[in-house]
């Protein structure tokens, strides 16, 4: 689905991202992991066509997108959903939602709305009410079931797990593994290493923009060098 070689960008004279490989296969969770400034954000908005590559390549199944405008990566089925939500607060839950088919999945528009309630029954309750008055974990959903809307084909999620309670964390993750059973790939970008190691098939661990592990999510949660950077044993 997803295949990135070699990928390099930056901002300014710094270089954040230093040549990145990857690739996301159909049906999979992959992971992508590492501490704050690593360029996990860097990457997904490379990916998602806001910040331009300075080298390397982006494949989304089978066709180059590395120079591909942001609304055509969308409309591929590429969407993300962002670091901190990134919803509309003066907007109720059902605008939102509605402005996440802008560019794909609008025939579909309330047919995926209902999915979306279905999914998120608190949402459904607070269809009317401004976006910006909800939970934290609310808004979450809210930012991904935006992404839904959409029918992504691959859906990147970065740090969907930020802000919220222990409590929440487990249903956050939860939805991911059911969203991926249900047939949708994800790259997970979290700082979450122990519980996205457990959810993920495979997973890549950056390090000052190159990925310094990569492999099995099971086999790298038992890595030593992994435990000792990321876990302290």
């Amino acid at each position: 689905m997803l295949e990135v070689s070699g990928l390099r960008a930056g901002y300014g004279a710094t270089e954040v991202l230093r040549g990145i490989d990857l690739s996301v296969r159909a049906g999979e969770i992959v992971a992508v992991l590492g501490a704050n400034g690593v360029g996990k954000t860097t990457l997904n908005k490379v990916l998602s066509g806001v910040v331009s590559a300075r080298g390397g390549e982006i494949r989304f199944d089978g066709s180059a997108i590395t120079r591909a405008s942001a609304a055509s990566i969308v409309e591929a089925g590429l969407v993300h959903v962002p670091e901190g939500r990134k919803i509309f607060p003066n907007l109720s839950v059902r605008e939102n939602l509605v402005l996440g088919s802008y560019r794909r999945g609008r025939a579909r528009r309330a047919q995926n709305i209902e999915r979306v309630f279905s999914t998120f029954p608190r949402l459904r309750e607070r269809a009317g009410q401004a976006a910006g008055t909800l939970s934290g974990g609310e808004q979450q959903m809210l930012a991904i079931g935006r992404g839904l809307m959409a029918e992504p084909r691959l859906l990147i999620l970065d740090e969907p797990s930020l802000g919220l309670s222990p409590l929440l964390v487990e249903e956050m993750f939860a939805l991911v593994r059911t969203l991926n059973q249900e047939g949708l790939p994800i790259m997970l970008v979290e700082q979450n290493v122990v519980q996205s190691l457990d959810l993920a098939t495979r997973a890549y661990i950056l390090e000052n923009g190159t990925v310094a592990l990569e492999g099995d999510a099971a086999a790298l949660a038992a890595d030593p060098a992994l435990r000792r950077a990321y876990l302290g044993l």
